[in-house]
């Protein structure tokens, strides 16, 4: 029997590949990039007309919905005490120079729809809510309650699921589609930090630096400005000489010597894959500067490194293995240099546990950095033997024959935010990563997310 109920499942889904599309297509074609709030849009007018486009689709299709002031929403069918919910989100994150396609087109070219959020997580979003909308028309009678929440705060603060949890109940099993197959049963606690230091000033003055859009995506272009002293000009003139990074650009205007940098945008929990623009400036401007000014240079270069060790902060568990440290957003403000930092730390850590040791850093520097800022999301972590776990881990070798074990994940999801979920895969080879440029997903993988989706939500829903 449950064998047949997935291949029912299935099949209906595969009659409706060419609706789910085009439903694909016009949810990506809302720019939902967070903006100015406005009355019952917490998240900006665009959020708001992809959250309303969602629930008029739940309520088309017979489901019952209900919406949280445009923090979030979401459809549901059925009866009965338990729930198994599904947790997608509709906002992106902005877009970046560089695109070959209209970053919110929904272009289709060699059997991929390019667009932001295609993978990340609109694509997933869609899947899932059209495997739910498979067990309401194929098997209406399944022994729980299903319901598809749709959220407009995923990429900068999880409000929208911080409002959920305040009024509304708890799965009794969740998925979160925005994460790796078949799941991940940890996930690194999440601290953003402000760290401040005064602006450098003598032969060689930091008069600004601007690189960066949210803490969570690597910087891809930066520009800074130095003013250099008559008496340090030769000394950074034979530096020029000789540099070496063709990414970097400088001129002279004046005495101020004007830099421009291009990197390669990338997710904040995976820094290493990306190319920061503005750590390339730092370097520059370390190797340049002379003798007496490389200390101060150096030192602020240090608190980049993409392991934490310039802040004080390297290590590693044995669950989630090594910390990540990302510089999302450097700028001068006044006679401060700024720096904003997203980190991922390991899952047997706490929040305190990074903020002390960024403390003392700070207390222990030569340069007065100082802490200004700092919020955090604690680690997630499922038993492997954990029954949501188990079931998904069955499912996805059922349908794929691959028994990969769980993985640990450095980026957050709303698993970790709401009790009993955890986060699943989104995509195969071939897909653009998230937050990149010309994100995109495979056509055929659309479908197939789909699939395993609704063998997984009729599973959890019939588990004791």
């Amino acid at each position: 029997m449950p064998e047949a109920a997935v291949a029912t499942l299935q099949a209906w889904i595969d009659d409706h590949q060419t609706e789910m599309l085009d439903t694909f297509r016009t949810l990506l074609r809302f720019p939902s990039i967070e903006s100015e709030a406005k009355p019952g849009a917490p998240f900006g007018q665009e959020n708001r007309e992809a959250l309303d486009y969602m629930l008029g689709l739940g309520t088309a299709w017979g489901m019952r919905t209900k919406d949280l002031e445009g923090y979030c929403g979401y459809a549901e069918f059925g009866e009965g005490d338990r729930l198994i919910m599904s947790l997608g989100h509709l906002d992106v994150v902005p877009v970046g120079p560089g695109w070959k396609h209209e970053p919110f087109g929904a272009e289709i070219d060699d059997g991929y729809v390019y667009c932001r959020g295609a993978v990340d997580d609109k694509g997933p979003t869609i899947a899932s809510f059209y495997a739910m909308r498979a067990i309401k028309e194929c098997l209406p009678h399944v022994p729980a309650r299903m319901r598809s929440v749709f959220g407009c705060d995923e990429e900068s603060g999880f409000e929208c699921v911080h409002r959920y949890v305040q009024t509304e109940e708890a799965p009794t099993y969740g998925i979160a589609p925005d994460s790796g197959w078949p799941l991940y049963y940890a996930e690194k606690g999440i601290a953003n930090m402000e760290v401040r230091r005064p602006r450098i000033k003598g032969d060689v003055e930091f008069l600004d630096i601007r690189g960066g859009q949210r803490l969570n995506i690597v910087i891809d272009h930066c520009e800074s400005k130095i003013r250099v002293a008559a008496s340090a000009r030769p000394h950074v003139e034979a530096a020029l000489a000789d540099s070496w990074d063709k990414n970097l650009t400088f001129a002279w205007e004046g005495d101020v010597l004007n830099i421009v940098a291009t990197g390669k945008a990338a997710h904040g929990s995976t820094p290493f894959q990306g190319d920061s623009a503005a750590i390339r400036v730092l370097r520059f401007l370390k190797e340049i500067v002379p003798v007496a000014s490389e200390g101060e240079y150096n030192r602020l270069f240090e608190t980049t490194h993409i392991g934490g060790e310039g802040l004080g902060l390297s290590g590693a568990d044995d669950v989630s293995k090594g910390l990540s440290c990302n510089l999302g957003v450097i700028a001068v403000e006044g006679d401060e240099i700024v720096l904003k930092f997203n980190i991922r730390y390991p899952v047997t850590w706490t929040g305190s546990d990074v903020r002390d040791r960024v403390i003392r850093f700070c207390e222990e520097s030569a340069d007065d950095f100082r802490m200004t800022e700092f919020d955090d999301s604690a680690p997630l972590y499922f038993p492997l033997e954990h029954p949501l776990v188990a079931t998904i881990c069955d499912v996805y070798k059922e349908e794929t024959g691959d028994d990969r074990r769980p993985g640990v994940l450095g980026g957050g999801t709303y698993a970790r935010a709401v009790p009993n979920t955890v986060s699943v895969g989104t995509g195969w080879e071939g897909d653009g990563r998230a937050h990149e440029t010309d994100e995109r997903l495979k056509i055929e993988h659309l479908y197939r997310m789909s699939r395993i989706y609704a063998h997984m939500l009729y599973r959890l829903a019939m588990l004791p």
